[in-house]
């Protein structure tokens, strides 16, 4: 009797302990996802929430954003126009996944050619613009990968325009995040990015964008959603304030789209409601001169070589400022020397850091001058 009593304690705990494993599980899943995903402020880059955000990954389609950043490019140095037409060529043959029915020598406007690939996801289309950008997709694909490289993004590699499922191009969602920020200064792309549905081709080709935030995020202004077997579910979100305050977020490799775009908004959304944007603000003048030793002048100016904005959570107080400065400096001081460093804290948290510079140039003390100066005071 006392064995079957014991064997059915036995069998409760580890039913018990077999149950608090699966709630403890999935406490870890929720608290820790698979996916990656990544929140910054559009201005500063600043990062403010992350999740496996440097894990390399296919980014499927959202690659294509790589693609617009470039045409955007060129609209702004004047390469293109967006009223300008531009001709298929015999590349657009047989051109795999979405479309917009292109065929060589079909003619199309660079307005209608974003529109295609921003809401419809045209790789026709893509294939048009790359070709008239540089002449071939495949110096395209160099400019962007060389692009990736200017950017800082030593993670990311593009073997083509279309973002198609290929093992070796991989991004992380830290990278992405950076072409994204960039991509959000060119306000010729925001009305696209932000129509869900539109029609190209004299109405006869209909376009509906994959993502479904342009209808239900009010602050959306950009970017993407796509999804491919490799690189399963996956959103790139832009949110804008009236005041110009932008969150981006990225999310790669989600289960479902409704996981990729919720999480999506959810982080631009956590932006606004916990971060706010403000600015360094310390006067040069709280910069008192500093001493020079065996120099024409006894002192030499000295300012910040640069403030920026910065981003704290919200009910943060002031922004801490503590100086280091040496009692004084040896002539010769060139201007633009550095003398000193000043860190913005907020609570104890570094938050900024600029070199504290000379602003003139203070030439060594020798004694042709020190014999010009007793001259002058002699016969003064």
């Amino acid at each position: 009797m006392k064995r079957g009593i014991l064997r059915v304690l036995l069998c409760a705990a580890a039913l018990a302990a077999f149950f608090s494993a699966i709630s403890a599980g999935k406490k870890s899943e929720e608290e820790s996802p698979d996916y990656s995903y990544v929140l910054v402020e559009g201005e500063t880059g600043a990062v403010l929430c992350r999740n496996n955000d440097h894990q390399l990954r296919s980014a499927g389609y959202l690659n294509k954003l790589m693609t617009l950043l470039l045409i955007a490019e060129d609209i702004e140095t004047g390469k293109f126009r967006l009223t300008d037409e531009l001709t298929a060529s015999e590349s657009v043959r047989g051109t795999k996944g979405s479309v917009v029915w292109l065929e060589p020598g079909d003619k199309m406007t660079v307005e209608e050619l974003l529109k295609s690939v921003i809401i419809g996801n045209a790789n026709d289309a893509v294939t048009v613009l790359a070709e008239s950008s540089e002449q071939s997709v495949e110096r395209f694909v160099m400019r962007m990968n060389t692009e990736a490289f200017d950017l800082g993004l030593r993670d990311t590699s593009f073997y083509s325009p279309y973002g198609f499922d290929d093992e070796r191009e991989i991004t992380t969602a830290a990278d992405m995040a950076v072409i994204c920020a960039k991509l959000a200064r060119y306000d010729i792309l925001r009305a696209y990015f932000s129509t869900w549905r539109d029609h190209v081709r004299n109405g006869t080709v209909e376009l509906v964008s994959e993502n479904q935030l342009t209808r239900t995020y009010k602050q959306h202004i950009g970017f993407k959603a796509s999804h491919t077997e490799l690189s399963g579910y996956c959103a790139a979100e832009c949110g804008c304030s009236e005041g110009g305050t932008k969150y981006i977020s990225v999310v790669l490799g989600a289960p479902d789209a409704e996981t990729a775009q919720g999480k999506a908004k959810e982080l631009c959304k956590k932006g606004f409601s916990e971060y706010k944007v403000t600015a360094t603000m310390f006067p040069d003048e709280m910069l008192i001169p500093i001493k020079v030793r065996n120099g024409r002048d006894i002192a030499v100016p000295i300012k910040l070589r640069s403030q920026s904005a910065v981003v704290i959570p919200k009910g943060a107080g002031e922004l801490r400022t503590c100086t280091v400065l040496p009692k004084y400096v040896t002539a010769p001081v060139k201007n633009g020397q550095v003398i000193g460093t000043a860190a913005f804290f907020n609570g104890k948290t570094l938050v900024y850091e600029s070199d504290i510079i000379a602003a003139d140039s203070v030439r060594q003390l020798d004694y042709p001058y020190i014999f010009k100066e007793m001259l002058l005071n002699i016969v003064g």
